[in-house]
Parts: structure tokens; C-alpha cells; sequence
């Protein structure tokens, strides 16, 4: 299959390059870096800016499937990142007849997602952490879902829990809209999304991801992902 991925040099974007050309799919990498992905077998490198309706529609033509992962930092100020590639990108895929789009949102965007038995993080740290620093960032995560929503294509919103670096692959779990969990290792996200390419069980739906088998340390996590980077 070819598949184009957004955000291809981020911290999830780079697993799922990875294990996108492992499995034998050929791979457009699409950065705003030129250089920073090494040369392999199956690789395409395309340098755009997402929001770049020209830039994007160049990266989507040829693909049989669109993946996003696209990330921001959290901030103060209003991101529009996650809303403005959505409208690029499904425009584009529109245009040249692309109909299957995976997008990375969070399972912040499911209004009832409350990890069972995670007191300290719904009491604490999600409205501390999320609701209140990632506030914009999250805001736009919604407004990407409903741009995506509001086409024909076959999407899925793909949403994990709290992001962070694992080396391989676990026993994750998914579920409609979102999962009873906390956390998602990156490599499960990446994993996930690849299966979901090839079953279609959660098509023009939302997919919870999450990660069970491990657990990152969290005041690393919240300095690693919402502070450090994201």
C-alpha cells in the first residue's frame, strides 16, 4: 500500500514510518525538515508544510491512504496546527480520489473519557495538565475532528491516552471512541493505526488507544510531552 504520512519526523511519526515500511508498504514521509530522514528502501521524502494546501496536495497525489501525525506543543496562545492540515489534507485527498484518513487526535476529545480507578489523574492531573495547559492545544484537536468529520472520505480518529517512548510493541488494547486507560506507548499507537489501516473496524468512527502492559514515570512524561516536546 502507499501510504503518505504526515508529520513523519515527530515522535509517533517516526514509528509509524518505521513500522509502515517494515510491513512493506512504500512510504511518503512528509516533513518540513529536507534531509533529516535517512535514505531507505520504499522511502519517499517530501518536504511541506501541512497547512500548505499546495505543498499537500503534491504529498497526497498517488497515495491509497493518508496518515497523520501531527503534534504541537502545548502554549497560551491558539493553535490552529491540528485544524488547518485536517482542511488541507481532506481537500486534497478530495481532489485526487484518496478516501482512507487516519488522524491522531486524543482521548481528551471524548467528553466521557474517565480512566477507571485513575483518581490522582481525573482529579488532578487532567485538569491540571490537560484541561488547563493543554487547553488550546486540545481546543483545536476538536476543531480537527470536526473538519474531518464533516467529509465523505473514510476516516478514523485515532486516540490515544497519555503519549510516551516504549521500544517495541505491546499487547495494547483499542476500543470505540476511547480506551480505559491512561497512558499509550508511541510504538502501540503506531501499531494500532497500521491494523486499523488494513481491518477497517473503526471506519468514519473515533478509536481509542491504549497501553496496559507498561507504565512511563509520569513527571517525566508531563515534562517530556507537554513541556520538552510533544
Amino acid at each position: 500500500m502507499r501510504i503518505t504520512v504526515f508529520g513523519a519526523n515527530g515522535p509517533t511519526g517516526r514509528h509509524l514510518t518505521d513500522q509502515a515500511l517494515a510491513a512493506g508498504h512504500e512510504v511518503t514521509a512528509v516533513t518540513r525538515r529536507p534531509g533529516s530522514l535517512p535514505a531507505r528502501a520504499g522511502l519517499t521524502a517530501a518536504v511541506a508544510d501541512a497547512t500548505d494546501p499546495a505543498a499537500v496536495d503534491a504529498a497526497v497525489q498517488g497515495a491509497d491512504a493518508v496518515l497523520s501525525a501531527l503534534g504541537a506543543r502545548f502554549s497560551k496562545e491558539p493553535i490552529t496546527l491540528y485544524s488547518q492540515s485536517a482542511a488541507a489534507i481532506t481537500r486534497a485527498m478530495d481532489r485526487h480520489g484518496v478516501e482512507r484518513l487516519l488522524v491522531i487526535s486524543s482521548s481528551i476529545a471524548d467528553p466521557d473519557w474517565r480512566p477507571t480507578g485513575a483518581h490522582f489523574f481525573n482529579h488532578v492531573l487532567d485538569p491540571l495538565v490537560n484541561r488547563r495547559f493543554g487547553r488550546t492545544l486540545h481546543a483545536d484537536m476538536r476543531r480537527m475532528e470536526d473538519v474531518v468529520r464533516r467529509t465523505a472520505l473514510d476516516w478514523t480518529l485515532v486516540r490515544p491516552s497519555g503519549l510516551f517512548e516504549h521500544p517495541v510493541v505491546t499487547d495494547y488494547l483499542t476500543a470505540p471512541s476511547s480506551a480505559d486507560g491512561v497512558f499509550t506507548a508511541r510504538t502501540d499507537l503506531a501499531a494500532s493505526m497500521l491494523r486499523e489501516l488494513e481491518e477497517r473496524r473503526h471506519v468514519r468512527t473515533a478509536m481509542g488507544v491504549v497501553t496496559t502492559a507498561v507504565k512511563p514515570n509520569i513527571a517525566k512524561l508531563i515534562w517530556n510531552e507537554g513541556v520538552k516536546k510533544k
